[in-house]
């Protein structure tokens, strides 16, 4: 599932966990955002096992007409394949946690290859921009949801479907709207 969302009931208290010095936080929004895979373990193991079958199939035939040094290169193309969905498995460790608490909203990017980063926000200044292009079709048209306050911005989902960011979106805009209701924290001086 590319989207794990927790956070409070509609009509429920925020949830709380407990923080480091004693005290309690309440988390009014919890999101883990995974690129989606179509293939999964077991489905790449049945994938590979049926080139496999055909390429040895196909290696058999060029064998039995003498046409053995073309057997080599049946399995450049399984090779190939293998190389191409590991690349894919290990680009799927990837996610994004936005996290909303009472004092700040988070942003955590893990990627395989590259340092993890973090945005802080505070949740008073911060704006939600939803943009989808009219058309999901055309190349380059990459809808986002960007969080922004004070000059600073990020986008986040922009791996998701256009449906999913638009969930993602809603659920985030309703916890904003749950953590400014009364009593919300004061919003910093300056």
């Amino acid at each position: 599932m590319p989207i794990d969302i927790s956070g409070p009931q509609p009509d429920g208290p925020p949830s709380a966990e407990s923080g480091g010095a004693g005290g309690s936080v309440r988390v009014f929004f919890d999101a883990i955002l995974h690129p989606h895979r179509s293939l999964g373990r077991n489905g790449f193991r049945v994938l590979m096992a049926v080139v496999v079958a055909m390429n040895l199939i196909v290696a058999g035939i060029f064998v039995a007409h003498g046409a053995w040094p073309v057997v080599p290169f049946c399995g450049l193309d399984v090779l190939a394949l293998w190389l191409a969905f590991r690349v894919s498995y290990r680009s799927a460790r990837q996610y994004e946690r936005v996290r909303l608490t009472d004092t700040a909203l988070t942003v955590q990017r893990v990627h395989w290859k590259r340092p993890e980063r973090r945005w802080s926000f505070h949740p008073y200044w911060l704006r939600i921009t939803h943009n989808e292009p009219a058309d999901h079709d055309r190349r380059g048209a990459a809808g986002q949801v960007t969080l922004s306050s004070h000059g600073q911005s990020v986008g986040v989902g922009s791996f998701l479907s256009p449906d999913e960011r638009s969930t993602f979106a809603r659920a985030l805009g309703d916890a904003l709207r749950s953590w400014r209701r009364p009593p919300c924290p004061p919003a910093p001086a300056g």
